[in-house]
């Protein structure tokens, strides 16, 4: 890892285990049977890393390092014994909502760090962490036919290129470590909390 460039380890782990219960509270919620389940929400976490390290032309870390896998599986053996899926529609929506944003901004800032680590400029440091944040999304909405969030959910593409920015510009002011990482992740997921709760949303092309 390149110098100065925090380790967001724990950010990678704090993303999958999030993205997995998106996951798996979709797939219970579209009846999925015990297999499919467990295969929306493995994608829902490893697909933005999958579909990261492609691009970059590296193996993806699934296949290197396990330790992402013992935290799928671990976390949806919770679900599945807490029953989340049988919270009351208000709170299931509630549930998936956090988890799916903490994922987000989580993701997002883990894909910049790797785009720090390899030294890219800042639209390669965006971009690795706007795809890292929704590409398991985009796969956990397709697969499920539903329309991606990134296409018309409350700010929630714009957070994930925001946060990835500021990890960048923090890098770049030497400011980039454990702390700010911290208020990063706590800022990035209050705002797109905020932009879901105020149903914040871009400016559409009117027809």
């Amino acid at each position: 890892m390149s110098a100065g460039v925090p380790d967001f380890d724990w950010l990678y782990q704090i993303g999958t285990a999030s993205f997995t219960i998106s996951g798996y509270l979709i797939g219970a919620k579209k009846r999925f049977d015990l297999l499919g389940v467990c295969i929306l929400a493995l994608l829902t976490a490893i697909g933005g890393g999958m579909i990261r390290d492609v691009l970059v032309n590296s193996v993806p870390r699934i296949f290197l390092d396990a330790s992402p896998l013992y935290t799928i599986f671990g976390t949806l053996a919770l679900a599945w014994i807490l029953r989340l899926q049988k919270l009351e529609s208000r709170w299931l929506q509630r549930v998936f909502i956090v988890a799916d944003s903490i994922g987000l901004v989580a993701f997002s800032l883990a894909g910049a760090q790797f785009g720090l680590a390899l030294g890219l400029n800042a639209f390669g440091v965006a971009f690795l962490g706007f795809v890292t944040a929704v590409g398991g999304g985009l796969v956990r909405d397709m697969l499920c036919n539903d329309v991606p969030f990134i296409l018309h959910e409350d700010f929630y593409g714009t957070v994930a290129i925001l946060v990835a920015v500021l990890l960048y510009l923090c890098w770049q002011a030497g400011l980039a470590g454990d702390s700010m990482s911290w208020l990063l992740f706590a800022g990035g997921l209050m705002l797109r909390l905020w932009a879901h709760k105020s149903e914040l949303r871009l400016p559409k092309i009117e027809s």
